[in-house]
């Protein structure tokens, strides 16, 4: 793949033997973006798991103190009240077989789904559509619940979904490069601990082996594990 001259020349700058504080890799993204929008910075980590075996699969969420830096339009498949508690917490969107019939027919303007247990019925129906999206509702990640309320503030603030995909790699969204690098910090440090928390009882060895930041169009660079473990 060919790189324009900017992007060749700051991946020049990065050394890459070395292993990034974190503050510092969060800084050099910051000092050296050549985009005119506020790209969004991303962690990478690489686990010591065999994500082709169901009892090594990593899954879970964490939710960012410091949020994404975009609004979060949630939708609720609830009923009763139920639906009055997801309106009162924020819900972009709260209904039954009307927002599944309206999500058959292509309707997809929103970015997180939750619904109570008695509503996965319907949920249900939709999996084709919600699942190669991301989108399904699911109880290890807390998107399938009876605490509506406490679901939707969550997601609103900026809790984030991770899963260990074939590489053994999480990939996850930590907030927007325009944060205040501290911030970033922050958030990527309840995401690790929240991927520490998640790891599976049947892993055996090195857990973590390898971390790295990234926005959308810089370089990665190879962090300290342990700067994001403190």
């Amino acid at each position: 793949m060919k790189h324009g001259k900017k992007y060749n020349a700051v991946y020049e700058k990065v050394d890459k033997l070395k292993e990034y504080g974190a503050i510092e890799a969060l800084d050099f993204l910051k000092a050296n973006s050549t985009v005119k929008f506020d790209e969004t910075v991303e962690i990478a980590i690489r686990l010591g798991v065999d994500p082709r075996k169901s009892d090594q699969a990593v899954r879970g969420a964490a939710v960012l103190p410091h949020g994404l830096g975009k609004n979060v339009r949630v939708l609720v498949f609830a009923q009763g009240d139920k639906e009055s508690e997801a309106k009162e917490a924020g819900a972009d969107y709260v209904g039954g077989e009307d927002l599944a019939d309206r999500i058959k027919d292509g309707w997809l303007e929103f970015d997180a789904v939750v619904a109570t247990p008695d509503m996965m019925k319907v949920v249900g129906k939709l999996g084709k559509i919600l699942g190669t999206r991301g989108l399904m509702p699911n109880p290890k990640v807390g998107t399938v619940t009876a605490d509506i309320g406490k679901a939707v503030r969550e997601l609103k603030k900026g809790k984030v979904e991770f899963r260990v995909e074939k590489g053994a790699i999480i990939h996850a969204p930590l907030g927007k490069l325009s944060f205040d690098s501290q911030k970033l910090f922050e958030n990527a440090h309840a995401l690790m601990d929240a991927v520490v928390k998640a790891k599976p009882t049947t892993a055996k060895g090195q857990y973590l082996k390898k971390v790295s930041l990234s926005s959308t169009m810089g370089q990665g660079l190879k962090v300290n594990m342990n700067d994001l473990k403190q």
